[in-house]
């Protein structure tokens, strides 16, 4: 299923001069905080990291926003193809490996980078009792709205409330998010 999807974008992203590998994996943080590899289609430049820093570095608003959000609103690391298969969520394609190997399930939490425990605080213990999910309570209610604290509440909520039913609505209300790219950043 992702061989047809990858092949186009892989496609794409060269027509647009990138020729950087379009699959990106990093650790992240799973169940019960046991760490695994994470695959996503690459939304970013291959040094993201490494522009991050410098950014935050050198401009001081973009550094409190990204304190408060753990997120970038007009983030300079996102690439042309990028933002486009951001907005339709089809960077998320390849979580669909990390779901095969039982590291995350379709509905969870968000997967969070280990750099991210400390800033996670007390919510750490709830959310990771759950495996992290492609999709999950936070990105169905504010995604890239919200705040960082906000989204901890929301997965804390979803850690400590999680059912079949819950899933369920998760489940239907990912595809109107999807459709019409509602929050996507």
């Amino acid at each position: 299923m992702l061989i047809p999807v990858t092949i186009i974008l892989k496609i794409v992203t060269i027509c647009s001069g990138d020729l950087n590998p379009i699959i990106f994996s990093q650790n992240r943080i799973g169940k019960n905080g046991k760490e695994f590899k994470f695959y996503k289609f690459r939304s970013m430049v291959s040094n993201a990291d490494e522009v991050l820093f410098k950014t935050l570095e050198m401009d001081k608003l973009m550094a409190e926003e990204y304190k408060k959000n753990r997120k970038l609103k007009n983030d300079p690391r996102i690439t042309k193809v990028g933002k486009v298969i951001r907005k339709l969520s089809i960077d998320e394609l390849p979580q669909l490996i990390n779901v095969l190997k039982g590291d995350m399930s379709i509905i969870g939490n968000r997967p969070y980078l280990p750099r991210e425990k400390e800033d996670m605080k007390d919510f750490y213990e709830d959310i990771i009792k759950t495996k992290p999910g492609i999709t999950g309570y936070w990105q169905v209610n504010g995604r890239s709205k919200t705040t960082f604290k906000e989204r901890l509440e929301l997965e804390r909520y979803y850690s400590n409330n999680y059912s079949l039913i819950l899933d369920i609505k998760i489940f239907f209300k990912t595809f109107k998010v999807v459709l019409f790219g509602k929050d996507a950043n």
